[in-house]
């Protein structure tokens, strides 16, 4: 497999410190801008838990110069579609539109960025709807299952709580606590602008350059998130969890693994789920589901993060079977340790994760999120290294990483009936 080593962006810091990355796509007219801002939800201090998050919402309700609602409906009458995200370490904001379109409505998106109004009536009723968000979530029981278990195990990490926050902390909020929030945090060093697709390179850094070079910076003062400590899990942490109509149990296993400050490990992170519970002929899904059919379904996951990664095992299975399939799970992993991975084995995974990141960055979509993120929480050229350090891998070092990290006498398991 041939990869590219080189960025294929340009990165440039403008004076301001805003970071602009920008790749020209000249085979397509649209144009994907991606506004990433280092103000997730673990950023938060008591009592303003779930800030990051509604202020997302109350981005789009307009500043001085927008009106609410005339950002949306030019770029729906254009065309375009805009979207938004806020994580623990990042919120991101999104538009696709037509080369043609960008230089009159980015402006606008940057204005309410840059400057939201955040008024007392439009604060009120977004926060009904960010409550009725939280309803709906509550109403899930993978999602329900999953807060369960970060709560068990980031116990005393901002991780640990939900990115949503609860009715009863959303109701602490005000919009003046909101905009104190929104002006430490939405700053220009603290933000990248993506730009991908059919546009210049100067086009792009004038229209971005235009709209930053009018912000001023004022001082804010804000609670600042407590310091706390990364989880450390010494022994099985068992919780069980009742949930009324819940038609299939849940066994869901977590192991902690680094973050972004290890960035190695957490690629070879990735080739353990994919050897473990991708595909049919993985370890698991072979095993428990297609030869003992013990599980409904079966996967893994590693979950990258800045501070502390999360890996997972979630099966579906019926109630009966959940400690002998746990037990069969722990049995696969001291295997794992004991035995090592075959060089077919191995081979298979790094073929399926190279195609895997091929088939994600075929998009400006795509592009522009990929780079934004590692932009936020690393180094942007990192962001087109995954195929090298993965390939780069060998049997003894992916062994060894599974001993530092999966021990089947040290994970935290939650369980849903």
């Amino acid at each position: 497999m041939s990869i590219n080593k080189e960025f294929p962006a340009s990165v440039c810091k403008l004076d301001n410190g805003l970071t602009f990355i920008h790749q020209q796509i000249t085979a397509t007219p649209v144009v994907v801008a991606d506004i990433w801002v280092g103000a997730g939800s673990a950023l938060e201090s008591q009592p303003y838990f779930g800030m990051a998050h509604f202020l997302e919402h109350m981005i789009f309700k307009g500043t001085a110069k927008v009106a609410p609602g005339v950002f949306d409906r030019n770029i729906e009458n254009r065309g375009g579609v805009s979207n938004a995200a806020t994580s623990y370490d990042y919120a991101h904001y999104n538009l696709t539109t037509v080369s043609d379109h960008l230089g009159e409505i980015l402006p606008q998106m940057l204005e309410m960025l840059l400057h939201p109004a955040i008024p007392d009536d439009e604060f009120n009723r977004e926060r009904d709807v960010v409550i009725e968000e939280i309803r709906q979530a509550q109403d899930d029981p993978d999602w329900l299952g999953y807060q369960h278990l970060i709560n068990n195990i980031y116990q005393h990490h901002p991780y640990g709580r939900s990115v949503l926050g609860t009715e009863s902390e959303l109701m602490q909020n005000s919009p003046a606590a909101m905009r104190n929030f929104h002006g430490k945090y939405y700053q220009p060093e603290n933000m990248t602008a993506v730009v991908v697709g059919g546009i210049s390179q100067a086009s792009a850094l004038e229209i971005v350059g235009e709209t930053f070079c009018e912000f001023t910076s004022d001082c804010y003062g804000f609670l600042q998130p407590e310091t706390t400590s990364k989880p450390i899990i010494t022994g099985i942490n068992r919780q069980e969890i009742a949930i009324p109509r819940l038609e299939q149990a849940r066994l869901i296993m977590a192991w902690v693994c680094p973050g972004v400050e290890k960035l190695r490990a957490a690629y070879g992170m990735d080739l353990l789920s994919t050897l473990l519970a991708e595909g049919r002929t993985s370890r698991l899904v072979r095993d428990l589901r297609e030869e003992q059919q013990l599980v409904q379904g079966i996967c893994s996951n590693f979950s990258l993060q800045k501070e502390s990664s999360l890996f997972t095992i979630t099966a579906w299975l019926e109630p009966k079977n959940i400690e002998t399939v746990e037990a069969l799970i722990c049995l696969h992993l001291e295997k794992l340790l004991s035995e090592g991975i075959s060089q077919a084995e191995l081979t298979r995974c790094q073929r399926l994760l190279c195609s895997d990141y091929a088939f994600s960055t075929e998009t400006p979509n795509q592009i522009a999120s990929l780079y934004g993120y590692y932009s936020t929480v690393a180094q942007p050229e990192i962001a087109v290294t995954y195929p090298q350090q993965i390939l780069s891998y060998d049997v003894l070092e992916l062994q060894k990483l599974a001993n530092s990290y999966l021990s089947p006498e040290k994970y935290t398991v939650t369980v849903m009936k």
